[in-house]
């Protein structure tokens, strides 16, 4: 199996990226210090269902690393680390979901939130606190509680926000790529 990695990911890194960073402030309190809803977690699993692993691997270490540096100074990188997990898992599915070549129907709508769901709660409720305490000696039951909140307001705003961008795209990209060439 040849597995292409090209301009077009390239291109989906920076963009993603850059679209991660600009959401890192737009933030929906939940009333668990420092979680929140975040709308750039929808960008990031739809940049990894239509383009693969690296590309959401990469959005989420690059975005959320850049994004903690520019806007608060320093990188909390076990909450970065969370990212990626989120990035490679829902990615690894990619050609599943079929979104580019416009199948992204209940079946593949399924499958991307079941790995959503599953990639949430191994980032967020086991990585996250983990590291948490390892690397900050946060105590433990804070980083778990926020950890839980993190998972489930991550699973809220990909089930919704992240299904409606791959549904649009899908139809969107299904009709531009059929385009062919005149002669």
């Amino acid at each position: 199996m040849k597995k292409k990695f090209g301009i077009k990911e390239v291109v989906a890194i920076g963009i993603g990226t850059a679209l991660f960073v600009a959401l890192t402030q737009v933030q929906i309190p939940i009333g668990i210090p420092n979680t929140y809803l975040q709308p750039r977690m929808a960008v990031l699993a739809f940049l990894a269902a239509v383009f693969g692993p690296i590309v959401g691997g990469v959005v989420g270490l690059l975005g959320h690393a850049l994004g903690d540096a520019v806007f608060y100074g320093s990188v909390w990188w076990s909450w970065v680390f969370p990212e990626v997990v989120v990035g490679v898992v829902i990615g690894l599915f990619a050609k599943k979901y079929a979104i580019k070549e416009g199948g992204f129907d209940k079946k593949a709508i399924v499958l991307f939130n079941v790995a959503q769901v599953l990639s949430n709660v191994v980032a967020w409720i086991v990585v996250a606190p983990v590291l948490d305490i390892l690397i900050y000696a946060e105590p433990a039951n804070k980083v778990f509680v926020q950890g839980a909140f993190a998972a489930l307001g991550n699973v809220l705003i990909i089930g919704i926000l992240g299904t409606l961008l791959a549904v649009g795209y899908s139809k969107i990209g299904a009709k531009s790529s059929s385009l062919e060439k005149e002669d």
